[in-house]
């Protein structure tokens, strides 16, 4: 059946809007944007592949998305150590082996407030640091022995 009226239109138009802007949206990053896949949630990120970006990392951010992070892309595996120096959010850091699975979970990384910063390690050798705003990981139900896809992440170039 066609409305014939073009006001009995306009109000069909305005209820369709309104059911789709209130219907939910799941997170879609850009095709071919840099995403990780953990636990059914994917995550858009920004790569840090070279040795400024990732020295720099998350430095002096006031804040950042909820469905964001930032990846650290290491050319080898060994034990990583990171700290929070000039970083102003807190943070959990997921450390992945050179397989993406998870080898050290840190939950609610505090930024540091005063020299000498802590120093957080991985326990074991890894390739890969995710970055993502305090609890995040323990929202996701994210663990140690969890596997991650990385989709359009470039190598580390240095």
């Amino acid at each position: 059946m066609r409305p014939s009226s073009p006001l009995l239109c306009a109000l069909l138009f305005c209820l369709s809007c309104t059911a789709s802007a209130a219907a939910p949206q799941a997170t879609r990053t850009a095709p071919g944007a840099p995403s990780v896949r953990l636990r059914g949630h994917v995550i858009s990120v920004e790569v840090a592949a070279d040795n400024a970006t990732r020295e720099h990392g998350l430095m002096d951010r006031t804040s950042m998305p909820a469905d964001h992070g930032m990846l650290f892309v290491f050319p080898d595996s060994e034990v990583r150590t990171f700290w929070m120096k000039d970083t102003l959010i807190p943070l959990d850091m997921l450390f992945f082996d050179g397989h993406r699975k998870i080898v050290t979970v840190l939950h609610d990384v505090p930024p540091c407030t005063a020299d000498p910063c802590k120093i957080y390690p991985s326990t074991e050798p890894a390739r890969y640091v995710l970055e993502l705003n305090a609890g995040t990981a323990a929202q996701m139900g994210v663990r140690e022995d969890d596997v991650a896809t990385f989709m359009s992440v470039p190598p580390a170039t240095q």
